[in-house]
């Protein structure tokens, strides 16, 4: 296939979609799939390893994540597609570029949809014992998966009115955490600067395990760019999403984990046991507000399951239009790719089997499989944004609606950033793992979207 025709446009994606998103509906989406279920499950185990140094992680990891959701913005403005990243590393690679970033994309968010399914199936077990973790697993399935088999303004409902409660919840914590911090809240004392005193306990090699935590929290954010296709008017509401993506990481993340590390000792055993969010009211002894916390972390873990289900069928849908995939679940009805929907669901459902039936081989691989893979979609999108801005801005300088900062320079900063995590992964003997299991995947999925590629040309 000669480069001229590798790089060529692929067919609109979406174009046989509904358009029932609001800009309500894409606006919340944007501001709660920021919230996501590590951030409220997953950081804990970074403070216990990194200590009050996780802030500095948390912002470390935010700037490229930033970073990221510009390029990705910059190009989804300019091309909306259900395939995201995937139709622009097509657009800007060639086919095996998007055929990998795509199917990689799809094993992790349906492999997360089972992890999620599991943790929020804990918590209610939790409430309710000797209720079966399976059952709960299997009503949260079907419900995510009865939502999302109807108009995708259903979707948009549900992820409203999470998103609604996400929000609320963060954004009080973090009242209550300022108002104890300056001493004000009552029946609590300030505790200063004293849990700061040991900035970075584990050295760096704690702050590189809490940077590598802080990464992989921020996955799913690029949800909001693939619900942007269905949406009334998807280049504002990208526009929209990303321009304001900064403020929202600063406060939701680095600022809910330098308020936890300030009240909180980072060596208490809570911070990992409970969450760090528990454990913070908790320990400010608030009546109940634990509990209630439990409650949000429940909604982010179901907001998750539910955005992932959306977000793989759609991936899957824009794969199969581009002729990367079986033509069956790219049918449509409805406005709704649900042969899509019904696939991503039973890949979500064999993983918590997997989890149950054989969950100290198969399931331990499967995970490692997918540990690194937002990174590689990182990496696919920089180099997509590279190459398409120049061919923008010569051939249809008008669609540059959002521009990526400082281009190329920080286009390729972002670049060493990921290169250099990919070392930190390297160094640690955890993430080792995962680094070489998902090199594996996306090797082996490369030669197959170079194979097919090619059997294309030749057609």
């Amino acid at each position: 296939m000669s480069r001229t025709t590798a790089v060529q446009a692929p067919p609109e994606a979406d174009a046989s979609l509904s358009h029932g998103l609001k800009q309500r509906h894409l606006s919340m989406i944007a501001l709660g799939g920021v919230i996501g279920a590590g951030l409220f499950v997953g950081s804990g185990a970074g403070i216990a390893a990194a200590g009050p140094s996780i802030v500095v992680a948390y912002v470390i990891s935010g700037l490229l994540v930033m970073l990221v959701m510009r390029m990705l913005g910059e190009m989804s403005a300019a091309y909306p597609s259900s395939g995201s990243f995937s139709a622009h590393a097509e657009r800007a690679i060639g086919p095996w570029a998007g055929f990998t970033a795509g199917w990689a994309f799809w094993v992790l968010l349906c492999t997360a949809v089972g992890l999620e399914g599991i943790g929020a199936a804990k918590i209610v077990s939790g409430w309710l014992p000797g209720t079966p973790e399976w059952a709960w697993v299997a009503l949260f399935m079907l419900v995510f998966c009865g939502a999302n088999l109807a108009a995708v303004k259903n979707f948009g409902e549900f992820e409203f009115w999470f998103a609604a409660l996400k929000v609320g919840a963060i954004s009080l914590f973090l009242v209550l955490g300022v108002l104890a911090i300056a001493g004000v809240l009552p029946g609590t004392d300030s505790p200063g600067a004293s849990n700061l005193t040991d900035f970075m306990p584990g050295g760096g090699e704690g702050l590189v395990i809490g940077l590598l935590a802080s990464v992989f929290a921020y996955g799913g954010l690029e949800t909001v760019t693939i619900a942007a296709a269905e949406s009334e008017d998807p280049v504002k509401g990208v526009a929209s999403a990303v321009r304001t993506a900064m403020w929202r990481i600063a406060l939701f993340y680095v600022g809910s984990m330098a308020v936890v590390v300030t009240l909180v000792p980072w060596d208490s055993k809570e911070v990992v046991e409970s969450g760090p969010y528990v454990a913070t009211l908790d320990h400010l002894g608030i009546p109940g507000a634990g509990q209630l916390m439990n409650v949000v972390v429940l909604v982010a873990l179901l907001s998750a399951m539910n955005a992932n289900i959306y977000g793989a069928s759609r991936i899957a849908y824009s794969l199969v239009r581009r002729d990367q995939g079986p033509k069956v679940l790219g049918r449509v009805s409805g406005g709704v790719p649900r042969i899509a929907v019904l696939a991503s669901c039973f890949f979500g459902f064999v993983c918590v089997v997997l989890s149950y039936w054989r969950p100290d081989d198969v399931f331990p691989w499967l995970l490692n499989m997918i540990g690194a893979v937002i990174l590689v979609v990182w990496i696919f999108i920089a180099v997509s944004q590279l190459r398409l801005r120049r061919r923008l801005e010569r051939e249809a300088p008008e669609k540059l609606v959002v521009r990526m900062w400082a281009f190329p320079v920080l286009t390729w900063v972002a670049l060493a950033g990921m290169a250099a995590i990919f070392v930190l992964m390297a160094r640690e003997p955890d993430t080792r793992v995962q680094l070489y299991s998902t090199g594996g995947m996306t090797l082996f999925l490369a030669a197959v979207g170079y194979a097919w590629q090619r059997a294309r040309a030749r057609r």
